[in-house]
């Protein structure tokens, strides 16, 4: 019980972000009380991140031992970053709708994170194509590794270069979390944390699943 003592803290950080995240004072902005979404919709997209991070880290560590555990986990954090990502997608529309009157709009950085998206759908798609399982393993990875650079383009890089941007934290300099009002970052540090570790929760539950398929299999 004590080893999964993170998995409760994941529980407890994400009800205290729901409860709290709802009563705390929000500034007065023209974005009103919509800003709450702050809380979760860029949750998600950290903990997409941090999934993301880790299915690269594990891609590289499979190539230098080409061990399938590690290509388990590499793919089992994409499947779950992906998930993070499309919720974040889906709540951005949602906040987006309120915002700008649309819940898509001709922008950079959206367009950006959308393409990211599809280069790691592109992976999903790569792997089951493919039959064999070290060939799939091996070029999984490699696609994985430069998807993730991919990825930092798209997302990261290419927004800032694009000009003009309506999506926060385009401005120069960025407003970053410790700029927010001190009755929010109460709320947002903790949610941010709780987001990624629910992110690790899903992959171990994951990879336990494929490990038993594959128990089963064999």
């Amino acid at each position: 019980m004590l080893r999964d003592w993170w998995k409760y803290l994941s529980g407890i950080l994400l009800l205290y972000a729901i409860i709290v995240g709802f009563q705390v004072d929000i500034p007065d902005t023209m974005i009103q009380e919509t800003m709450r979404n702050l809380f979760y919709h860029v949750g998600m997209w950290f903990g997409m991140m941090a999934m993301l991070v880790t299915g690269f880290v594990f891609s590289l560590r499979y190539l230098r031992k080409f061990d399938e555990a590690e290509d388990i986990m590499a793919v089992e954090a994409v499947n779950v970053g992906l998930m993070f990502g499309f919720l974040g997608i889906f709540t951005g529309m949602i906040w987006a709708n309120f915002t700008w009157g649309s819940p898509w709009v001709k922008d950079p950085k959206l367009n950006g994170a959308a393409v990211g998206m599809f280069v790691y759908l592109a992976y999903m798609i790569l792997r089951g194509s493919i039959d064999d399982v070290h060939k799939r393993a091996k070029v999984g990875a490699v696609y994985n590794i430069f998807a993730f650079f991919l990825w930092i383009v798209f997302v990261m890089v290419l927004p800032r270069l694009a000009g003009e941007s309506i999506h926060p934290g385009k401005e120069s300099p960025p407003v970053l979390p410790m700029h927010l009002e001190p009755s929010m970052r109460i709320v947002f540090y903790p949610a941010m944390v709780g987001w990624i570790l629910l992110g690790f929760w899903i992959m171990n539950i994951r990879v336990r699943i494929r490990k038993l398929q594959l128990r089963i299999e064999n």
